[in-house]
């Protein structure tokens, strides 16, 4: 659990890394502007970062899955081999996706406006500035996009639900640490499927929602992730206490 979650860290690190940093100079600046290329690498980045944590946390849910529902076979089947070989499937899933949507818009023609309604450079959005029909280019970066996303999101429900069906017949005591240990994760995945899933999939399409969730899912939620985590760990729990006492102790004595 603790090497997926190291690397969802990692993810979310590079995720927010992506537009922050821009989006920021962007607040303190009266012109706005990126290159073409700085562009192109931000839908780049995110899409490999946004699909790889993904499959990132389907991952993260079949580990609890087996846990829980399989405790006896859980060194067996989540070796360090298999859990490297999650997080290679989640970064290869990543950029074959990220890949087959920049080998689109980057033949596409740019002849009119060249000014984005958001923070960051999004696909959608960049579609929409190329000199071409784009209500069909929107339907295939939606396909694209959507089957990540609603796969992943679908799997994700199958995991809860064998892990929910396993808990309902287990003792009180044994179900209330099962849900424990899946609170996190499931705040998790609805704060990330949630923005993605109706910015993506959703027909329609409202500008400034959009933008709010497109902000959400690549600033707030990396930002939320360690906080939720952090607070469902016993040790951090344990270790925030002993912080506690020893500095109203050493306040106490001065």
């Amino acid at each position: 659990m603790y090497f997926l979650l190291a690397n969802l860290s990692f993810v979310d690190m590079w995720l927010s890394s992506v537009t922050t940093p821009k989006m920021i100079t962007d607040f303190l600046r009266e012109n706005k502007t990126i290159s073409f290329a700085g562009c192109m690498c931000q839908i780049l980045f995110v899409h490999v970062a946004g699909g790889g944590e993904m499959v990132l946390l389907v991952a993260m849910a079949y580990d609890r899955y087996v846990a829980i529902c399989k405790p006896l076979h859980y060194s067996i089947i989540m070796s360090l081999q298999r859990c490297i070989g999650l997080v290679l499937t989640s970064w290869t899933t990543g950029f074959v996706h990220a890949m087959s949507q920049m080998t689109v818009v980057m033949q596409l023609p740019f002849c009119g406006s060249k000014e984005i309604d958001s923070f960051f450079c999004d696909m959608p959005l960049v579609i929409k500035l190329a000199c071409v029909e784009s209500d069909n280019l929107d339907i295939l970066m939606n396909i694209d996009t959507g089957a990540v996303a609603v796969t992943c999101f679908i799997l994700l429900l199958i995991s809860y639900t064998y892990i929910l069906f396993t808990v309902l017949q287990s003792s009180k005591t044994g179900a209330s640490k099962a849900l424990s240990t899946c609170t996190a994760h499931i705040t998790v995945v609805v704060l990330f499927f949630g923005p993605c899933i109706f910015i993506y999939v959703w027909p329609i399409s409202i500008t400034w929602l959009d933008k709010f969730l497109a902000v959400f899912y690549s600033v707030i939620t990396p930002l939320l992730n360690p906080t939720i985590y952090t607070l469902r760990n016993k040790e951090m729990k344990k270790a925030l206490k002993r912080f506690k006492s020893y500095y109203m102790g050493s306040k106490g004595n001065t």
